[in-house]
């Protein structure tokens, strides 16, 4: 009998060739007649050893990767012998630097356990959180929160705590709790690991949710983009449903509780909390002044609670564990943990969770291995295509809320997207604009307008033919991201102004300036 595999099936590990590695690995068992047990997990976010595939041992799994259709024979064959002496051995997973360095709340049972596996779920605390919700009741659940300072993780960081208890203290017959999952910052991607990965986890989060702000019905706002996440998501809906742990009686509580999946049409403006909620009225997505809140009227009018999934995925863990030990990691007023999503052009590209604090150093150079062409690192865009471009002269800024906003930047969704100095920013700042120009839902006139009219400054910038001519439109440039930034209706059109800004400043001569000219 050989130990039992595992191979993750996220849709990352699919997409480099996990399934052809597990059909290899069952037509070779039965051609042999070896007695195993695949076991399909999520990945561990190791993305550069993918397909990744671990074996028990007496010593813990071991790791092999990445792992090739190809490879199957020769690996089936080491394995009944000794499998360290295969080229693709890695030795005990747990014990990969990488992965060994970390802190892994969110993602502690991320390639261990079986997605639409209950019974892998609650074998590693599973719904732990949600028990000891129902049990203290309401009221002490949102304090935990609170507490814990938990703070908004898809980008605002706004305190959790504060919108727990002002949709609580809100009165109205019919609440609701939505979930932001559309995760659409280039370089991110910790929301589809999750949801195809953990999905029980999101569910318990926003099941405590619901029950501590008085909430019987939610929603989960999924990007058409993520068609694995959504149909993950919806068969652990049908597997939470039939064990009690959503519908008319949540385990016996006498609340009501239950969930739905909706997918969104692919507009980036959805990832605007009032932009989601008109789609998820139907309706087609505009940002809405604010006031009145959506914790006051947010949904059909009525008092919501809006997360991003990493939220409301941190809930079941500060109720099982308690508001102080989540606020042991992490630094000042960011407090838990973040995972860091590393992608561009970087060596060991993947998802990194570690307590706020963490330079941007150690995550680009010491967890990426600096860039994957081997070229020097000119960049990493923190935050999205919104984010600022920092510098290697900044990277031991500590990764924390408010050391970020002290020079001009933003953490956003944890995405850094690593550039090596071949990178033009002169044309990523044209694209920042031209970004938003596309995406803009059209309300305020600083992000219609100026985005467009930004593309064409850059433009004109670039075609300029003398330094005159660039200075005149660098400074037009500048006063034109101030609008952007001090004039728009929400953070579309507001950060767009972060890498155009970023990349003047930081590199001028990409543009035809001179330093002090970017900076006037």
């Amino acid at each position: 009998m050989m130990p039992n595999l595992y191979l993750p099936a996220d849709s990352l590990a699919r997409a480099v060739g996990a399934d052809e590695t597990a059909a290899a690995i069952t037509a070779r068992a039965s051609a042999g007649n070896l007695q195993l047990d695949l076991q399909r997990t999520s990945s561990r976010g190791l993305y550069w050893l993918e397909p990744l595939l671990e074996i028990d041992s007496p010593q813990g799994r071991l790791g092999f990767g990445p792992v090739s259709a190809a490879d199957v024979p020769s690996l089936l064959d080491a394995l009944q012998g000794d499998p360290s002496a295969h080229p693709l051995a890695l030795g005990r997973v747990e014990e990969l630097p990488y992965l060994k360095s970390q802190q892994r709340l969110l993602f502690a049972r991320a390639g261990i356990t079986r997605p639409l596996s209950l019974d892998d779920y609650r074998a590693h605390g599973g719904f732990e959180g949600l028990a000891r919700a129902i049990a203290i009741g309401a009221e002490q659940a949102a304090t935990a929160v609170f507490d814990s300072g938990l703070r908004g993780r898809g980008g605002a960081a706004f305190p959790a705590g504060i919108k727990w208890r002002t949709v609580s203290a809100a009165q109205a017959t019919q609440k609701y709790v939505v979930c932001n999952a559309d995760e659409g910052d280039s370089g991110t991607f910790a929301d589809r690991m999750l949801m195809e990965g953990d999905p029980f986890l999101l569910i318990e989060g926003m099941t405590i949710a619901g029950l501590a702000v008085g909430a019987s019905q939610g929603y989960i706002y999924v990007r058409s983009e993520y068609p694995q996440a959504v149909s993950t998501l919806r068969q652990a809906l049908d597997i939470a449903r039939g064990a009690g742990y959503l519908g008319a009686d949540v385990l016996g509580s006498g609340q009501a509780f239950d969930l739905e999946v909706r997918v969104g049409a692919g507009a980036y403006i959805c990832g605007e909390e009032t932009a989601l909620l008109d789609s998820l009225e139907g309706k087609r997505g505009i940002v809405r002044a604010k006031p009145p809140i959506p914790a006051l009227r947010g949904l059909f009018g009525q008092p919501t609670l809006v997360h991003n999934v990493l939220t409301l995925a941190s809930v079941p863990l500060i109720l099982a564990k308690g508001a102080q030990f989540y606020r042991d990691y992490g630094m000042g007023r960011s407090l838990g943990t973040m995972p860091f999503q590393l992608a561009g052009n970087v060596r060991h590209g993947g998802l990194v969770e570690r307590a706020f604090g963490l330079t941007l150093r150690e995550l680009v150079e010491g967890y990426g291995g600096g860039t994957a062409s081997g070229r020097p690192l000119k960049a990493a865009q923190v935050g999205g295509p919104l984010g600022a471009w920092v510098p290697p002269e900044q990277f031991d800024t500590p990764l924390d809320y408010e050391a970020f906003a002290a020079i001009g930047a933003m953490l956003g969704h944890g995405g850094v997207v690593v550039a090596d100095d071949s990178l033009d920013m002169a044309r990523m700042a044209r694209f920042a604009l031209q970004f938003c120009a596309e995406e803009s839902c059209g309300k305020c006139t600083p992000c219609r307008i100026g985005s467009t009219r930004g593309v064409e400054v850059i433009d004109r910038l670039l075609a300029a033919p003398d330094q005159g001519g660039r200075d005149e439109q660098a400074i037009i440039l500048k006063d034109l991201c101030d609008t952007l930034q001090y004039g728009s209706l929400c953070a579309l059109g507001g950060m767009t102004s972060y890498p155009v800004a970023s990349a003047l400043k930081y590199f001028p001569a990409d543009f035809g300036l001179q330093p002090s000219e970017a900076d006037q």
